[in-house]
């Protein structure tokens, strides 16, 4: 693909978000950027959510992990289809009753300052680290791609990529973002869709021939019932319901679209169908998947060494321009979907979290502007480092600590939610810290532990409990009363 033909879709592609933007920014409040003004469609909010939680990453592992693990992927996202279930009806009524703005304030309510402030810490962290590791993925494509062919270096691109979100956020945040993400989440699903399609020609299968090859594939199974495995069916069920509640229920970049919804009922019923429009997008992922192996082997292609760069090369390699241009737009609107929420998201918790930022105030907004610019270059420096580390199983190792960083997030909420305890509140922070080393030290020597046994996305539970009972050693004589404070034990 011509280096010409990437820079007009780029141009055109962002010509037309900044577009969205200004049309969904027009006559905004200051409370605009942080609830949306709380009267966004919910069928629209179900759609950007797609996007939003399909990143780059995603877009790029996915399909190539099917040679790995099959579709036992599968396994993972029906726990999410659970997990969502759970969100909409034991976290969505308590957000909404207690009209949250920042999702942390209820840790406040609940505990104190100390516990509040560890919980969006927390949050802060992972999603710096996550939202930048994901936009680091995507930036190395787009600098192969295009930018190293016009002599761009790889921290112009970044820059120039992190510059384009804000331009596109800073005014109207959470509202632009909605609009945003549902326009990028149509661009998501028809890359994938036609791409399937595309493949479906190439090798001259009609629409029920390619359904069978799918399913009679050997790379179609789904369960695996071993145990030990890391793909173990309940491990990946436990660990899709845990990571949903936590990565999306306990996490304001998800929640934050949520609440932008008109009422409880608009927001669940948002979440109900989302969860079966995340299924079906998933499953266009894994069936695209096998369409690669396939065209590949019947091609005789020789597969690349790591399997996220499958659908890379066989899409700007084979499939033609067309493809090509719906593969480059697919994970630019994958990642983008991703970062610009997340963005959004890391503002509101430190506005508020830290700094105490009054929402409805309009002098607020040069605060606001101020923290926005320093998240943006926060990324922009931690994508760069990344870069200079350059070594891909230590930038991922650091992805995967952050992972840890969501477990004190689980067990707070579980504690507050589940019990009527108060806790010495000014010795959260110590569990909070504790709680990612143990579970660390726990994963390094399961094997050795018990009986060959690997953890999977599962740590994350076992991370979530250490916390509660973290916080069950730190129980005083007082229980919390939601009438108003706390009460004493009789």
């Amino acid at each position: 693909m011509s280096t010409t033909v990437v820079l007009l879709v780029i141009i055109v592609f962002f010509a037309m978000l900044m577009l969205v933007s200004y049309f969904s920014a027009r006559n905004v409040s200051s409370e605009t950027f942080y609830t949306g003004n709380r009267n966004q469609p919910w069928y629209l909010v179900a759609f950007a959510m797609i996007g939003s939680t399909i990143s780059g990453v995603t877009f790029i592992s996915v399909p190539g992990e099917v040679g790995n693990s099959g579709w036992t992927y599968l396994q993972f996202l029906l726990g999410n289809f659970t997990g969502y279930w759970v969100v909409a009806l034991v976290l969505i009524p308590l957000y909404y009753r207690l009209k949250l703005v920042s999702i942390y304030t209820y840790l406040n309510q609940r505990f104190g300052k100390y516990s509040y402030k560890t919980g969006s810490f927390f949050f802060m962290l992972s999603q710096t680290i996550g939202a930048s590791f994901r936009l680091y993925l995507v930036a190395g494509v787009l600098q192969i791609a295009f930018f190293n062919a016009i002599g761009v270096p790889f921290w112009a691109t970044v820059l120039i990529t992190i510059l384009l979100i804000w331009l596109y956020t800073f005014k109207a945040g959470i509202k632009t973002v909605v609009w945003t993400d549902s326009f990028q989440t149509l661009f998501i699903l028809l890359s994938v869709a036609i791409t399937i399609i595309i493949i479906s020609k190439e090798l001259n299968m009609k629409a029920g021939e390619m359904i069978a090859a799918i399913d009679h594939h050997p790379f179609s199974h789904i369960f695996d019932w071993d145990w030990r495995s890391k793909t173990n069916f309940f491990k990946q069920f436990m660990a899709g319901l845990g990571i949903v509640f936590v990565m999306n229920g306990l996490d304001q970049n998800m929640m934050q679209k949520n609440l932008t919804c008109r009422t409880q009922k608009d927001a669940q019923k948002n979440i109900f169908w989302f969860s079966f429009a995340f299924i079906i997008a998933n499953i266009l992922f894994l069936s695209l998947g096998v369409m690669l192996y396939i065209f590949a082997q019947q091609k005789g292609i020789e597969l690349p060494a790591k399997s996220d760069d499958l659908f890379p090369m066989l899409a700007m390699n084979y499939f033609g321009l067309f493809a090509g241009v719906l593969f480059l737009l697919g994970i630019i609107s994958a990642a983008y979907s991703s970062a610009d929420s997340a963005l959004t998201a890391l503002t509101t918790a430190f506005c508020i979290d830290f700094l105490n930022v009054d929402t409805k105030d309009s002098n607020s907004k040069p605060i606001r502007l101020k923290v926005h610019i320093a998240f943006s270059i926060l990324m922009f420096l931690v994508i760069v480092l990344f870069r200079v580390i350059n070594n891909d199983s230590v930038v991922t190792a650091v992805f995967r600590v952050a992972g840890y960083t969501y477990g004190p997030l689980l067990g707070l909420f579980l504690f507050g939610m589940l019990t009527k305890w108060q806790v010495k509140d000014r010795f959260v922070p110590v569990v909070g810290i504790l709680s990612p080393i143990i579970s660390y030290i726990i994963d390094s020597h399961s094997q050795a532990w018990f009986g060959g046994y690997k953890f999977g996305f599962e740590l994350l539970l076992v991370n979530g409990l250490i916390t509660f009972a973290g916080l069950l050693l730190l129980t005083t004589k007082t229980i919390h009363n939601e009438n108003s404070t706390t009460i004493s034990r009789p």
